[in-house]
């Protein structure tokens, strides 16, 4: 079973950045491919990036106008997702997923995902 971690949530003013990190204990890490999805609340959970095993292939949502910027690191199991310029709407809890099925062009649709962190939050004030 794979176990997620995530950290480097907070509070950060508008047109502040945060380094979101998920760890993976899984042993085949550089196998999986890898997510970050949001919830808002009230809202439906929404697909903000993804990324291949071997970080070739990246996908990202339209809205983030490229503020975002989703990488990992295989040696270290951790997947990242920098973000810049961040806006209130941005507030939300953060998720990392992972797809063990390694799928290329990895996908943008959550139930694709097999294991899911706890989420953290991140608080954007105006």
């Amino acid at each position: 079973q794979v176990q997620l971690v995530e950290s480097g949530g907070g509070l950060v003013q508008a047109g502040g950045s945060l380094r979101l990190s998920c760890a993976a204990s899984g042993r085949t890490f550089s196998s999986y491919a890898m997510a970050w999805f949001r919830q808002a609340p009230g809202k439906e959970r929404e697909f903000v990036s993804a990324i291949s095993g071997s970080g070739g292939s990246v996908v990202y949502a339209p809205f983030l106008r490229g503020r975002f910027t989703i990488s990992r690191d295989n040696a270290e199991n951790t997947v990242y997702l920098q973000m810049i310029s961040l806006k209130p709407e941005d507030t939300a809890v953060y998720f990392c997923a992972a797809d063990l099925r390694g799928t290329v062009g990895p996908g943008t649709l959550a139930f694709e995902y097999d294991y899911w962190g706890q989420g953290t939050q991140v608080t954007v004030s105006s």
